[in-house]
């Protein structure tokens, strides 16, 4: 049964990027999360290149809860792409569902000044 919930997680993920590519030429801030660790990447689709990234391994963390870094991933990355002029994006969640850190970093790169 194992299997079966990777595929459909890799199922889930097509889906998602299929119709990010379809309608957006804007790049797109990609999320990466693990039980431990939380990444962003903003990717030029054009290209294939990724433009910038942050990710969890480089934060201190002492005793901030995982949905404290993943809020200050959200404003790094933001940051991070306002400097190269980026304004805009299209939000790729992956498999992951729009709850709990995932929508911690959305929320946090919105505050920022990104635009999705």
């Amino acid at each position: 049964m194992r299997h079966k919930k990777s595929y459909k997680k890799i199922l889930k993920k097509i889906r998602v990027h299929k119709k990010i590519r379809a309608i957006s030429s804007r790049p797109r801030l990609l999320v990466f999360r693990s039980l431990r660790q939380i990444s962003a990447q903003i990717i030029d689709n054009k290209n294939n290149e990724i433009i910038t990234q942050a990710n969890s391994l480089k934060i201190k963390k002492g005793k901030m809860t995982k949905t404290a870094i993943a809020e200050k991933i959200g404003q790094t990355i933001a940051q991070n792409a306002i400097k190269q002029n980026i304004h805009k994006v299209v939000f790729d969640k992956g498999p992951y569902k729009y709850h709990g850190r995932v929508k911690a970093l959305a929320d946090a790169a919105r505050k920022e000044g990104l635009e999705f």
